[in-house]
């Protein structure tokens, strides 16, 4: 007996916009709510999202109906000149959209907008236990670089972070 399918899901990407903010900061409570996709306990104000993240690097993905089904964004590691081409990126897929290429995309978006800006590393910190997000950023050209092990403590338990890197073909 074969394992029942996703049923395929059409979606577009998009830049993201103050009208996606309530689905993306729900999306983003959803992955937080799992325990293994971030230190953060709750989202932040859309606000506070918006201003920590960088513009020309935000997507969302929707469903034909407009739904917010996952997102990408990226924020500068640092304001030091010499990281001025490194960022630090998240993304989120919906919880019921998930396993249907999404994620893949949105990434792949995010690799073309920062290639274009002349950005020559792409990073994350991913928990061990998750995954699924290990597989994707792999499949997408990332390496593992290292674990920073019991870096933060998460509801009193110290974890470790997966820490993986792409770099610019370009550079």
């Amino acid at each position: 007996m074969t394992a029942p399918t996703r049923p395929a899901t059409a979606f577009t990407l998009t830049a993201m916009r103050p009208d996606h903010a309530d689905q993306v900061l729900a999306i983003y409570q959803a992955g937080i709510d799992t325990g293994n996709a971030t230190f953060e306990t709750t989202a932040p104000t859309w606000d506070a999202f918006d201003t920590s993240k960088l513009s020309g690097h935000r997507r969302v993905a929707l469903d034909p109906d407009g739904r917010v089904l996952g997102w990408v964004t990226a924020t500068a590691v640092s304001d030091r000149c010499v990281y001025a081409g490194v960022v630090e990126h998240s993304v989120y897929v919906s919880p019921d959209a998930q396993g249907r290429g999404i994620g893949r995309a949105l990434l792949d978006a995010l690799i073309d907008s920062t290639e274009a800006a002349g950005i020559w590393t792409v990073q994350s910190g991913i928990f061990p236990e998750n995954t699924a997000s290990l597989a994707l950023h792999h499949a997408a050209g990332f390496r593992t670089i290292g674990t920073r092990e019991r870096i933060g403590q998460h509801h009193g338990v110290w974890r470790d972070v997966i820490l993986l890197e792409r770099r610019s073909t370009s550079v």
